[in-house]
């Protein structure tokens, strides 16, 4: 990577016929690092690859204030004149000042600013001005700019998130009207918490069937709009960032991705639970454990558009508020799905049996306790 301080004068001279972005705002434009001719270029983003480094000159003054906002990965780092004066953390969106973060050494007047993304390329896109409050508000407010603390973004692309979600209530609406019957009986709350023979029917019933890999599909289409929407961005991972490389600002790209990966799971669970269930000789129980799984998880999903809808209303307003009520809901979704399975096995073997609670304990509280930190707790 080409670092600020390591181009020459003489080169830096070469780009002062370039327009100057104004005092309180980026330009639009952006360069990049011509590694062949030691030089900076215009970045053309349908010609030229993605780089780990983009630039632009600045102009900056400890009088005058220069707003920005950008949404960041962990590690996206922030260089005036090759000296690093910001580093991310999480994954969010940051407001700061970079008249605030000017080093002491440095005079007012033109510099050159580098955004640099070790393991992956910055969201330009998102970067913006935006407005702060005025200098007469006194030194704390000074010192929380300067400080670069993380804000919670709104739900950008509510456009996006509507589409989907109405693309959701289309297809839930024709599933019941193809597959009423079977819809019925899935969604019927006396069943859910009743011990009589209808529910013990729907328990002996074939658990891979076309009506539940559609609600499959619904299930983790709502719940990946839920994790786009509120900024759980599993993408964090170093596991799955090998594999794919989807930018924060790309909603639909994540949406797709995450229904995947929560599809996969659902599934998947199946497979895990009778590999387990063989270890621990407990091959009957493994039917009737995942048809629970499955009932109670697609049942849990029909509150999730709900959420979402409330998500969206009232995040302009109370953002944290719901952001905290988002993360509850999903919490309450993940743990009441183990409770439900809990309750099920021990009707038809006790509980109390260790053999069998240490099965259940490798099966459920352990996939929820990672569950619940990967997407409640880290975010």
């Amino acid at each position: 990577m080409l670092l600020p301080g390591s181009l020459r004068p003489a080169r830096a001279s070469e780009y002062k016929q370039l327009p100057p972005a104004s005092p309180t705002s980026l330009s639009a434009d952006w360069l990049i690092h011509d590694a062949t001719r030691n030089r900076l270029i215009f970045y053309l983003p349908g010609y030229h690859q993605p780089a780990h480094a983009y630039y632009q000159w600045v102009r900056l003054s400890r009088n005058q204030s220069f707003p920005l906002s950008f949404a960041a990965q962990p590690g996206l780092s922030l260089f005036i004149d090759n000296q690093l004066v910001f580093t991310a953390r999480t994954a969010t969106t940051y407001s700061l000042d970079l008249a605030h973060l000017l080093p002491a050494q440095l005079p007012a007047g033109s510099h050159l600013l580098a955004v640099w993304q070790p393991d992956g390329y910055p969201a330009l896109s998102s970067f913006s001005g935006v407005s702060t409050s005025s200098s007469a508000a006194g030194p704390a407010t000074s010192k929380l700019v300067q400080a670069a603390q993380p804000r919670l973004p709104g739900p950008q692309g509510q456009n996006v998130y509507l589409g989907f979600l109405l693309v959701l209530g289309l297809c839930y609406g024709a599933v019941r009207t193809t597959y009423q019957p079977g819809l019925a009986r899935i969604f019927q709350i006396e069943e859910l918490f009743g011990n009589g023979s209808d529910q013990q029917a729907f328990l002996a019933k074939p658990a891979f069937s076309l009506l539940n890999l559609l609600l499959v599909l619904l299930f983790a289409l709502s719940f990946a709009l839920l994790l786009t929407a509120i900024h759980t961005d599993l993408q964090n991972l170093p596991l799955l960032r090998q594999f794919f490389n989807v930018p924060e600002t790309a909603i639909v790209a994540r949406v797709l991705l995450y229904t995947a990966i929560i599809t996969a799971f659902v599934f998947g669970k199946y497979i895990y639970v009778g590999i387990l269930g063989y270890t621990f000789g407990l091959q009957p129980l493994v039917d009737l454990q995942y048809r629970e799984f499955l009932r109670t998880t697609l049942m849990a999903g029909l509150a999730l558009p709900v959420v979402l809808l409330l998500y969206l209303g009232l995040n302009t307003g109370y953002p944290r508020a719901v952001a905290w009520a988002a993360s509850a809901a999903i919490a309450l979704v993940l743990v009441g799905t183990v409770v439900r399975v809990g309750h099920t096995l021990h009707q038809h073997t006790s509980l109390i049996n260790l053999h069998l609670f240490a099965y259940l304990c490798a099966t459920e509280v352990l996939p929820l306790l990672v569950l619940l930190k990967l997407i409640v707790f880290t975010y």
